[in-house]
């Protein structure tokens, strides 16, 4: 019986791989003369098992009988062969190979589930209270006779036809972020790696807290102090969101990440001018952050059932 395991053995992994091969008959001619391969069983993955299975004289067998196995010579492949052979497997590996949630794992390790809340929390408390100091920054503004823009006209109000603008925003920016991900496989990665950091580690209940409190904390620095601070026009809307998309970059999320958090930002920055109300922007975020960490759980939870 010969064992190949690990990388080592890429070399078993090519010449057991197709064929007759496999069957053992018609195989390696020269190689292992005398010997009938019966069966041979390869198991790959992380690491690689070789097995094969020889009937005949065995080497215990022929001790006893006065031989040995140095009456078959065996011919040895050349080390420049073997290292072809071993970076061609290499490369057909790397050419076949899909990053899965384990790879992202790896390069970016999740934190522990009070980790992850407790940043939440304290980013999100971090954000408010810079947001409260901006907004009564500009308040204050006018009065100095500086021309800004009063943070007021953006308000807490809430009327009933803003429901209808909140769920236009969640249709429209969950059905666009499930066409990216199935379109794209570079926000497609960028997305997983996010989510793999953040989700992975949290309960079904705790969802809602790390949906709701970026949510609202977010919508409340950039829509509801920045914005007013820059001004209340599509073209403030687009540099608001610029700017929360390029604060979006790292941690495994790149640049196509930070083009979907622009126009995110844009999307909810064009909302809270409509509506002149910051609710509008807060309530759509952190439902579309719900909507996307469910969908998340549930697609992670079946392609584990099925493997």
């Amino acid at each position: 019986m010969l064992t190949a395991c690990g990388i080592s053995c890429s070399s078993y992994h090519l010449l057991f791989s197709s064929g007759d091969l496999l069957t053992g008959r018609k195989c390696l001619p020269g190689l292992f003369p005398g010997t009938k391969f019966l069966s041979t069983s390869i198991c790959c993955g992380h690491g690689l098992q070789l097995k094969v299975f020889a009937s005949g004289k065995s080497e215990k067998k022929l001790r006893k009988g006065g031989k040995s196995s140095k009456a078959f010579p065996r011919k040895e492949l050349p080390v420049k062969e073997l290292t072809k052979i071993s970076n061609e497997v290499h490369l057909d590996d790397k050419a076949n190979f899909s990053p899965s949630t384990e790879v992202f794992a790896d390069k970016y390790p999740s934190p522990r589930r009070g980790q992850v809340l407790q940043a939440c929390i304290g980013t999100s408390c971090l954000l408010l209270a810079l947001g409260a100091i901006i907004r009564q920054l500009t308040h204050l503004a006018p009065a100095e006779g500086w021309a800004l823009v009063n943070p007021s006209e953006l308000s807490f109000d809430f009327e009933m036809w803003h429901l209808e603008l909140i769920l236009a925003l969640v249709v429209l920016i969950s059905s666009s972020r499930y066409i990216l991900l199935k379109t794209w496989p570079d926000f497609s990665k960028s997305s997983e790696a996010a989510n793999q950091q953040i989700l992975s580690s949290l309960e079904p209940l705790d969802y809602v807290l790390v949906a709701f409190l970026p949510g609202i904390s977010e919508e409340f620095l950039f829509r509801g102090a920045l914005l007013p601070l820059i001004g209340l026009n599509w073209m403030s809307s687009l540099l608001v969101g610029a700017i929360f998309g390029v604060l979006h970059l790292g941690s495994g999320r790149r640049y196509s990440y930070a083009i979907w958090a622009t126009f995110v930002g844009f999307a909810y920055g064009l909302a809270a001018i409509i509506s002149s109300s910051i609710i509008v922007p807060m309530a759509s975020h952190s439902l579309n952050n719900l909507v996307g960490s469910l969908l998340w759980r549930i697609t992670s939870v079946s392609k584990k059932q099925d493997e």
